[in-house]
């Protein structure tokens, strides 16, 4: 899925969506998450599931 697409789908602008993935912000808002999820036709829950936010690959 592109930007463009995803902004389509979530509504969140698609220069917030660059900047994420850009890594960009410190910080992104819960409800950012929650909307490009519904974008994704994924569950907030099926989100922070993935591997990617165990502990151990988080940075301190």
């Amino acid at each position: 899925m592109t930007q463009y697409q995803l902004y389509m789908k979530s509504g969140v602008p698609k220069s917030t969506i660059g900047n994420i993935i850009n890594c960009s912000y410190d910080s992104v808002k819960l409800r950012i998450i929650h909307e490009m999820c519904q974008g994704l036709g994924i569950g907030i829950g099926t989100f922070f599931a993935s591997p990617l936010f165990q502990e151990d690959n988080l940075e301190p």
